[in-house]
């Protein structure tokens, strides 16, 4: 099954009057996802009730998203909403937090959407400086941290060593920039949840991390509050379990990425505002931007090429090591350009631009092997530093002629707008407000 996604809307400052005014319409929705919660539940919802009511200047709605509880936490979650004007309760027949989140905040009819855990053990009053910049229109998702400097956090050693260690891992990994995956206070943008949501598979706790992991992939801007935070010691977490979930998800995650399975760019130029997207008087369209993509690539590759020669140039001649070298480098040089420098991702015409780059290739090959033929010809013996010089300006008439045909040949155009997206699963979503 596949969904169109297109281009999203411009980031603009949400027009907070308008649905002030509009009755039954919040700012925000702040969804609670509980299992078992009977005990906790009722003062978690009226605390943050109150703080809601007396810190945040604009409507809100709390949405108690119940994962098949068996005790009597939805009867909890049903006598708070008849109480409370501003609380609602949705129940789900299938357990998993990633999937009530989901199903929540993609009905929501909000333009934030926040979650919390039920334990509150983040401070309150890091709530409004969390959805500020999404209500401003500056960020599209925004997470507490613990891990940042200036945040307070209260836990046990082995909380904290699971915590720093497993988003070692994300960095290394998936190069991710956030500094805390797991921290269960985020906010998000509904009309940027409305598509990225479809592409996070995970149902549990790693649906956190995949959606953070994509959205920042796909360009998104992330803000991150420092929190205070203290340990839940009664918490029912299984730290283990859910430690090698979560290991297991970023195998997927990392496949995924790594073999192009996820189209990233179909969210492309995420709102329509970037900056670099300028016209410039005298500039091409994303020129500037494009030449500093290939500046880094090329540096990167003419380093792996020279390494290569110079590997294969002790076992071979200085032709077929050089033929052999730019082979290598020229086909790592072409998926790194088509992926970073002007931004095509996903299989579609990858072999093709792959045999367009070896006909690139061989005219980089003729220019570097017509100038180790000009120094071979001008001494019988060059030394080694010598057929390096030759190379390297060869090589750099080389890359101005590749950035040319690259631009102008391989990848002329940026994938259209509108383009499909394959969705991560077809599963239906209901609609909480019908349950509510």
């Amino acid at each position: 099954m596949r969904t169109p996604l297109g281009d999203l809307p411009a980031r603009q400052h949400l027009p907070v009057t308008a649905a002030a005014v509009r009755p039954g319409t919040p700012v925000l929705d702040v969804v609670i996802p509980v299992y078992n919660e009977e005990d906790d539940l009722e003062p978690c919802v009226r605390r943050l009730h109150a703080h809601l009511s007396g810190t945040f200047p604009y409507p809100f709605r709390i949405t108690v998203a119940d994962n098949a509880s068996t005790d009597l936490t939805p009867a909890v979650a049903r006598a708070l909403a008849a109480e409370l004007p501003e609380v609602e309760s949705f129940r789900l027949e299938q357990k998993g937090r990633g999937r009530a989140l989901r199903t929540v905040w993609t009905a929501s009819d909000a333009p934030v959407l926040a979650y919390m855990d039920v334990d509150l053990s983040t401070d309150l009053n890091a709530l409004l400086p969390l959805v500020a910049p999404l209500i401003s229109g500056h960020s599209d998702l925004a997470i507490g941290s613990r891990l940042a400097r200036s945040s307070r956090v209260v836990r046990g050693a082995r909380r904290e060593f699971v915590s720093r260690a497993y988003n070692l891992i994300l960095r290394g990994s998936l190069a991710a920039r956030f500094t805390d995956a797991q921290c269960g206070f985020k906010a998000i943008r509904g009309d940027v949840a409305q598509r990225l949501l479809p592409m996070v598979e995970d149902f549990g706790w790693f649906f956190d991390t995949e959606m953070l992991v994509l959205a920042e992939r796909a360009g998104l801007r992330i803000h991150e509050v420092p929190v205070d935070w203290v340990d839940d010691p009664d918490s029912s977490v299984d730290v283990v379990r859910t430690a090698a979930d979560d290991l297991r998800g970023v195998w997927r995650v990392g496949r995924a990425l790594t073999t192009a399975q996820l189209a990233l760019d179909r969210l492309r130029r995420p709102f329509g505002d970037d900056p670099r997207d300028r016209e410039l008087s005298g500039v091409p369209a994303g020129l500037a931007r494009q030449l500093v993509g290939f500046g880094v690539v090329g540096a990167l590759s003419t380093l792996v090429y020279l390494a290569l020669y110079s590997l294969f140039r002790l076992g071979l001649g200085a032709q077929p090591a050089n033929a052999l070298a730019l082979l290598l480098s020229a086909l790592g040089n072409t998926s790194a350009n088509r992926r970073l420098t002007f931004g095509v991702r996903g299989r579609d015409r990858a072999v093709r631009h792959q045999a367009q780059g070896l006909v690139v290739f061989a005219i980089g090959l003729a220019l570097t092997s017509g100038s180790l033929a000009a120094v071979h010809a001008a001494g019988p013996h060059p030394g080694h530093s010598t057929e390096l010089a030759a190379l390297i300006a060869a090589n750099l008439a080389a890359t101005v002629l590749r950035f040319l045909l690259f631009r102008a040949w391989l990848f002329p155009d940026r994938p259209p707008a509108g383009c499909e997206q394959p969705a991560a699963y077809a599963e239906p979503v209901p609609d909480p407000r019908s349950a509510r």
